[in-house]
């Protein structure tokens, strides 16, 4: 979720003067919320018009050209591109049931763990002042029991709600450790004369993950209950903006034009040092691709959460399904919360990595280190390296959407 900022032009100016050429996508050597709104009827899918209506450049030959170059964001299931794909009557039928049954009930408990957990939030905040430090403010650095429900409570909240979503069981894998530190998977220091010398210990500073979808945040606040990078506006929401500020969330104002990125960076770098060196201190927790893809594919890393040279704990999470995926790649937000709430079981695994420990050469390398820890969980987690990211993925959300302004859309902020 670490948000860098940069100009889209250059990528823009790329993207016209050049084609992203198939071989962009390989694979590993071991082989957002960003959709568009949309108003369609649910149970009704999109015909024929709906591509004829758009530009000239999203015609159907088009469109699977864009679909190879960013295949890392195109959905594969059931209900196809931007979840308007023709169900069969089956399909339709079960939505419909789910509809008017599944789907209230879930939005109900949902809502009362989320009433709940703030009431929680709220007395254990009750006559402490949050920390406060160039904007930012958080109560992650409370001591004590309010600290400690927080956690508690926070973690097992946050589990029974992926429950309520029909994430029932979710099966957890660990990797051992069994690399050297020849730029994957880096466990042991060297001497000047390159001999291994013992392990590094420490505890990790940053949790890596890959992104695949909102829910990611939910189990990562299950399992370790870290801070986040948020925009700013977060903080102000009913409810979630409280619960935010117990994570402890580092917050950016994305929709400035005078970037704040650096000092949000610099205070994200002394978080994940603090939380290295200080066993007491939340851990951080980012997602460097800055956007989402379908689960199948790595996005190149941004160097944020290297930039401190502490170890990093790679995480992995897997989404199956049959029938809907729960990938948020290109699909509207309120499109895939129902779809999702309607699927009566969901899936998620969960692959752990050994704590990463960079080299000397990693820790003076912020961009070698990010790109041997992508590679590695490439390798691990049997995803595909894509070298596309947020700006090739509005292209292809406006494409799919007609939107004729693909300059205007690209000319917002990287994440």
């Amino acid at each position: 979720m670490v948000m860098q900022v940069g100009s889209m032009e250059s990528e823009l100016k790329t993207l016209n003067s050049k084609d992203l050429k198939p071989n962009g996508i390989s694979k590993s050597n071991i082989g957002d919320g960003e959709g568009e709104g949309d108003d369609r009827p649910l149970l009704k899918s999109s015909d024929s018009t709906t591509t004829t209506t758009t530009t000239t450049t999203t015609t159907s030959d088009t469109i699977e050209d864009m679909e190879k170059k960013y295949a890392a964001f195109v959905r594969r299931d059931a209900y196809g591109t931007m979840g308007r794909g023709d169900l069969p009557a089956k399909e339709k039928l079960l939505l419909g049931f789910a509809l008017v049954t599944l789907l209230p009930i879930r939005v109900v408990l949902a809502m009362t763990i989320l009433v709940f957990y703030y009431v929680i939030c709220r007395v254990c905040t009750l006559f402490s002042s949050p920390n406060r430090d160039d904007e930012q403010e958080d109560y992650a650095h409370m001591g004590g029991w309010r600290r400690a429900v927080i956690v508690r409570c926070g973690r097992a909240l946050s589990r029974s709600m992926l429950f309520i979503f029909g994430f029932y069981w979710i099966p957890e894998s660990h990797i051992p450790d069994h690399h050297d530190a020849d730029g994957n998977g880096s466990s042991f220091t060297h001497t000047k004369n390159g001999d291994k010398t013992q392990p590094e210990v420490g505890r990790p500073g940053v949790v890596i993950s890959n992104h695949v979808s909102y829910l990611d945040i939910l189990y990562h606040m299950s399992s370790v209950f870290p801070s986040f990078v948020a925009k700013r506006s977060v903080s102000k929401l009913p409810f979630v903006g409280l619960i935010s500020k117990c994570l402890g969330c580092v917050y950016v104002q994305r929709e400035s034009k005078s970037s704040d990125f650096k000092g949000v960076s610099a205070i994200v770098t002394e978080r994940i040092r603090e939380a290295h060196q200080n066993e007491s201190a939340p851990v951080m927790m980012l997602f460097p691709e800055g956007t989402t893809t379908n689960g199948e594919y790595l996005l190149p890393f941004k160097t944020g959460g290297f930039l401190a040279k502490a170890p990093v704990l790679p995480v992995i999470l897997r989404y199956h399904y049959k029938r809907f995926s729960p990938a948020w790649d290109s699909i509207s937000g309120v499109r895939h919360v129902i779809f999702l709430l309607c699927q009566f079981v969901n899936y998620v695994e969960v692959i752990r990595l050994p704590v990463y420990y960079p080299s000397q050469q990693e820790k003076d390398d912020p961009k070698l280190y990010a790109n041997n820890v992508r590679r590695l969980m490439a390798t691990e987690g049997n995803l595909i390296l894509a070298d596309i990211g947020l700006a090739e993925k509005r292209i292809y959300h406006a494409a799919l959407n007609g939107n004729n302004s693909l300059p205007s859309v690209l000319h917002q902020k990287d994440d």
